[in-house]
Parts: structure tokens; sequence; C-alpha cells
């Protein structure tokens, strides 16, 4: 066959051959460039996301080892713990079920939000630098990474204007929600890709519908469909586009699960809700494209549960797993007038807003009643549109499901139901904190942000500046401060300098005086120093040690453990006889303990010595620490 193409008169036929010799560095360095040419303006968005995240985080960053956050210590160091454990998959040495804490029984880690993915993947970090490192530097990409990864989505999917998608994407990664839980839940702020999910589903979708085309549309930001565009016209699905969809989707939820099912559920719901909504607005695309995405997503699901199956039957049903959810949806539900109030971690924010929530790290509502002004006003401006009427319809959902299952107006419970009432007892949804739905309400609202923006920027007169300063001074007030930090106190150089292996093999069970507990689980920060080369009784975590097996925080208390825990917390000496001396033996045994292990800096540390000395002999001083081997 031959080609109809013109050839240049003056082609030779070696200039038509190809070389396969590696193009020259310079050029390599020339298209880098240019690539970040073409790309300055979303660089630099990223950019000032990076600085606001570093500039909220930076009590942390002087001596991540030496600082803590202030408003929610205890979770900071079992998220230290977590990542210390999870960095062992670099080392061989790890798996769902581990033995470096609640010893002998161990830790179901799927059962725990222990941000597996995450540890894993900056696992070099941790081990060449410690977990508080990794903690802080997690602390700030969680935020600007989930900032970026939403701007990209508005600017590049939903089409919107740079400074729009930029104004909507700063909202989603630096709102109230998510910097109020950036107080020691990673899994709660690594939502970075959320928008990728969002993403997929939105490309299924339009791979999906048969009146589709090739072009990305172009004339204004909001269309879903992907209808327009300057691309031919296309026929039918796109089924190569449904496939590769679906099998990135079932790759982002699978890694999803492995940071944070919490967020991956607040998502799903989110856009089941928002899905239905959008058909609903637009029937003709729902009996166009239904069946061919209604299969991707089935695609979808099923690849995931390839993956993520054993997982699953591990948290549920495995060894130390737990099916139900432990924190009641009474307590942990949003006070209604906390969503018309700024939150106290903001710029302009009181402290006497905190009674409205169970604390600093739950400050999920509070946008303001300026930013909900100025968002309803949005959306009915922006009109009759699916995506809008998606949106509404996602924001108040999501909102109402927060309000838990009664409805509590400025601290007082009422009662009216709210709707998460028709939830409450299912499998899965027990589990989440009812306050939590209101994470899911700001990305939605940010997005009607983002097309009002959008919409006002391509239009003429007034609306173009009015607009846009009537978003930004809603904003305002939600401008967050920096996270308070405090010192925390050193950790003893019988850790720090490596000693405890003279007391306790790498693998074994050390046993520090007094054991961690839930409330005060301190001394895991010395397993977490070693890198959780050693494992030890008790301390921080979900497991089945509640009534009739169910969810509980720790698990129970041996006698000598208890009897530890009362001298270090009351001081004195008890008398110490045989029966004693003998649970003593049993305990250490029930734990294989090799060592019992005291920091000279310990409160009560001489007491805590001398009872030790009745139940196991003599001590030995190592470094900053008396040892007792068993």
């Amino acid at each position: 066959m031959s080609s109809a193409a013109p050839t240049a008169p003056d082609a030779a036929p070696a200039q038509a051959l190809r070389s396969d010799a590696p193009a020259p560095a310079g050029s390599r360095w020339a298209r880098l460039r240019a690539a970040a040419a073409r790309n300055r303006a979303d660089l630099l968005v990223g950019l000032l996301f990076a600085a606001l995240a570093v500039w909220l985080t930076h009590g942390l960053w002087p001596d991540p080892a030496g600082r803590v956050l202030a408003l929610n210590p205890e979770d900071q160091a079992l998220y230290e713990w977590f990542l210390a454990v999870d960095s062992r998959a670099l080392l061989g040495d790890f798996g769902l079920l581990t033995d470096r804490l609640n010893a002998p029984d161990g830790v179901n880690l799927m059962a725990n939000t222990t941000v597996i993915a995450l540890g894993v993947l900056f696992a070099p970090v941790t081990l060449l630098f410690g977990a508080p490192v990794t903690f802080a530097l997690l602390a700030a990409l969680n935020l600007a990474g989930t900032a970026f990864a939403w701007h990209l989505l508005f600017a590049r999917v939903l089409g919107a204007r740079r400074f729009a998608a930029a104004l909507g994407a700063g909202l989603c990664g630096f709102g109230p929600g998510m910097i109020s839980q950036t107080n020691s839940h990673l899994h709660m702020t690594a939502q970075w890709l959320v928008p990728v999910i969002v993403w997929l589903v939105v490309r299924l979708l339009r791979a999906a519908d048969p009146l589709g085309r090739a072009g990305r549309p172009r004339g204004r930001a909001g269309d879903m469909r992907g209808a327009g565009g300057t691309g031919p016209a296309r026929v039918g699905p796109d089924r190569r586009r449904m496939l590769t969809s679906a099998v990135g989707l079932a790759a982002a939820v699978s890694v999803q699960v492995f940071v944070g099912e919490e967020v991956l559920f607040l998502c799903a719901v989110t856009l089941l809700v928002m899905a239905v909504a959008y058909a609903l607005a637009d029937r003709a695309l729902l009996r166009r494209a239904l069946p061919g995405f209604a299969g991707g997503m089935l695609l979808a699901a099923g690849l995931a549960l390839l993956v993520l199956g054993y997982p699953l039957w591990f948290q549920f049903a495995g060894p130390l797993g737990v099916a139900d959810g432990m924190f009641s949806p009474y307590y942990f539900s949003a006070d209604l007038s906390s969503w018309w109030t700024v939150s106290p971690l903001s710029v302009m924010g009181s402290d006497e807003a905190a009674r409205l929530t169970t604390g600093p790290a739950e400050y999920n509502t509070f946008l303001g009643w300026p930013l909900l002004v100025v968002t309803v006003g949005c959306a009915v401006w922006l009109g009759r549109r699916p995506l809008v009427i998606a949106c509404a319809a996602g924001a108040l959902a999501m909102g109402a499901l927060s309000l838990g299952p009664d409805v509590v107006l400025d601290g007082d419970r009422t009662t009216v139901p709210g709707p998460y009432a028709l939830l409450g007892g299912l499998p899965v949804v027990d589990g989440a904190l009812p306050m939590r739905f209101a994470l899911g309400v700001l990305p939605v609202i940010a997005t009607l942000l983002v097309l009002a923006v959008d919409r006002a920027l391509r239009a003429a007169g007034t609306t173009r500046r009015l607009v846009p300063a009537a978003v930004g001074i809603a904003l305002l007030p939600v401008l967050p401060a920096p996270l308070p930090t405090a010192e925390r106190p050193a950790l003893p150089e019988f850790v720090t300098g490596g000693h405890w292996q003279e007391c306790v093999r790498p693998g074994g069970v050390l046993v520090p005086v007094p054991l961690p507990t839930p409330k005060e689980p301190w001394p895991m920060r010395w397993a977490t120093a070693a890198d959780a080369a050693f494992g030890m009784p008790e301390g921080f975590f979900i497991g089945p040690y509640g009534r009739g097996d169910t969810a509980a925080m720790g698990t129970w208390k041996r006698p000598t453990s208890a009897l530890l825990t009362n001298v270090a917390e009351q001081g004195g000496r008890p008398v110490i006889g045989d029966a004693e001396r003998q649970q003593a033996a049993r305990d250490a045994d029930r734990w294989g303990a090799s060592c019992f292990a005291l920091a000279e800096s310990t409160p009560r540390a001489d007491d805590l010595r001398a009872v030790l000395d009745q139940l196991y002999g003599p001590s030995t001083r190592i470094a900053d620490a008396w040892i007792w081997r068993v």
C-alpha cells in the first residue's frame, strides 16, 4: 500500500529515519522548563498552598521530637507509633496483626486508623529521621496536597479559571474542619486522593455518555457531561476510557482504604447523594449514560474487592478485629448553631465557641454565617444547573447527617430527630462519627463558590467584581491561625541512646513503668523512638475488649499493671507479699516480658522503684533508667 499524504520535496530518506539515540540532557531540561512554563500558574498555586501549610504547622518544625500539637498530644503519640510500625514494612517486618503493642495478643492494624499507605510511603523518612519528623511532614503535606489536588480538579476537569479554582481549593484544603482535624488526625486530613476519585467518576460518566465528545468543554465551568468542546463528535460510549476509568477508580479506592477508610466512606456518601440529584436534574443524561456508567462502577467495585477483600475481612472478622463502632453518635453529633459560628482555630474565632463541640479536633461545622449566606446566594444566582442542584443536595444531606440522631441547638438537646437516626446501627455507618459528615460539605460548598466566581470572571460590569469580592470577604473569617504547639518531655537516654537493647532483644517485650493507656500513652514514645523494634503490653488502640467483645479503647489491666498505675498516680509504697510477687510473675509470663524499665524522670520514680524491687528483686541501672530482668 502507498500513502496518499504529500511529502516535502526536499525530504531525504535518511531524514525519515528515527534515531534510537537518547535525547541530549539539554533537550530534556528544555522540555522540563517548557512544561514548567506551561503550568506556571498551577505551580505558583501549589507553592502558595505549601507555604501556608508550613506556616500553620510551623510550631512543630524547630524540634519535631520535642514539640507536640498542644490541643491533642495523645493522638499525636498514637500516630507517631503507627508511623513507626508502618515503617517496618521496609525492613520486611510487618503484618496486619502486630505484636508490638498489647503484648502478647497484639493489635489489628486494619481495625485502627493506622494510615498504612502513608506510613509505608514515608518509611525512609521515618527510619532516617524518626516518626515525629514524618508526622510533622504529613501534617503539612496533607493540607497542601489536598488543596492542590482540588485546584487541579477545579481548573482542569471543571474548566474553571485559575483564580476561582484556587479560592475553592483553599477552602477544601484549609477549611475549618481540615485545620481542626490536623490536630493529630492524619487519616482525616489525607484527602488528596478524593479529587482523584471524583475525577475518575466524572471521567467514567463522560465516557459512558453515547453523545459525549472527545474534547473538553471550554465554554463555562460546570458541565460534567463533556458535551460540546472542540473535539470530534463521538457516537456510542468510549469503552477504552470507561475501562481505564474503572481500573483507575479501583486503584484509587484501594489505596484510600489504607490511608483513611472514614474519608472514603464520607466521599462515597457525598457522591451518591450528588449523583442521584444530578440524575434527577438531567434525566436525558441518566437514560443515555446509566447502563455504561453502572457497568463501569460495578467493574471498579469488583476490581477493588479483589484487592481489599482479605484486608476488610481481617478488619471486621480477623484476629482482634471489630465490626462495630465504639463512639456514641449522641455525643459526637454537631450542634446546629455551630454551623453559623466561626471556628476557634480561625483568625477571627473565639475560644468561647469551643463549647459547641466535643473537642479541638472536631470543629468540622464552624463555617460562620458570612460564608453560609454567600454560598446560598451563589447557589441561587447560578440557577438550576444540574451540578448546582447536585452540590446543593450534597451539602444539605451531609450537613443534616452531621446533626446526629437528635438535633442539638446551642448546647441543648431537642426532641427533633435528625436524619442520622435513619442510619444509626447500620453496619459501617455506626463506625463514623456523625459530626464528621460535615467534612463532606467543605468541597461541595467550595465547588459552588468556584462555579460562581468563574461565571463572574467571564462576565462584564459590576458582576465581575462583586461576586469574587463577596466570596473573598466571606472566606476571611475562616482563615486559619497557626496550630498551637507546646514542648513535651524529652525521652530518656536509655531509649534514645539504644541502651534498651541491653534489656530486651529486638522483637521482644519491654514493660515500661507505668504501662501506656489511652489517656496516658506516653510510654509508647519509647517504642516509636526505637522504630517499634520491641513490643510492650497494653497501650492506646482499638480492640474487641468491650462488653460482649465489642470495640473498646485499650484493654483491661492485669493486677500488676493496676498496682503500678495506682502507685504512679497516687504515690505510696503498698505492702508487697508472696501473693503479689506470684501474681507479678504470672503477669510478666503472660506478657512474655524480657524486662521492666523505669526512667528516673518518671513522676514518683522512687515509690515505683521500691515496689518493683519487692516484686522482681534488686534493679540494675542502665543510663538514666532502672531495669528488672524477668
